[in-house]
């Protein structure tokens, strides 16, 4: 390959491996509305539901859209179609870093609430540049917020 032909090719390149990862960070988080919501195959009732969520509020990043349906992936990188009846404005995470600590404030200095495991559901109330506040059970609290999956960063 020539050199000129070669910046251009790069250029492109890099172009589309940028706007790949761009869009993976932009990609919007909502939650589950019910205790009970299917995931189908495809986008209408007409597919086979493949799994059958069981916990309301779980977190679910928004991979596609089609008319009334959003193609979801879980936590556990379960993936298929919703309809957005069951999808819900409701701010959540999964804790995904072993023995998360949960402090009063938002620095390591301050004192700690609890220790969240993996897997386990929060409820976000706001969140800053690194640190959510959020709860779980009877425990509020600050955590750190690369340990949770479903906010944007």
């Amino acid at each position: 390959m020539k050199k000129s032909n070669f910046f251009p090719f790069f250029l492109i390149l890099f172009v589309f491996f940028f706007n790949e990862l761009l869009a993976e960070e932009k990609r919007e988080f909502l939650s589950l509305k019910n205790i009970e919501v299917n995931l189908r195959l495809g986008p209408s009732k007409e597919y086979p539901a493949i799994l059958l969520f069981k916990k309301k509020y779980l977190p679910v990043q928004i991979l596609d859209k089609f008319e009334t349906w959003r193609k979801i992936k879980d936590f556990n990188n379960n993936s298929g179609w919703i309809h957005i009846s069951q999808l819900s404005n409701k701010k959540t995470a999964i804790n995904n870093k072993k023995y998360s600590i949960l402090y009063t404030k938002d620095t390591i200095y301050s004192k700690p609430v609890a220790r969240l495991e993996v897997g386990r559901l929060v409820l976000i109330e706001k969140c800053k540049v690194n640190w959510c506040k959020i709860k779980s059970s009877e425990f509020k609290g600050w955590v750190i917020k690369e340990f949770l999956w479903g906010i944007t960063k």
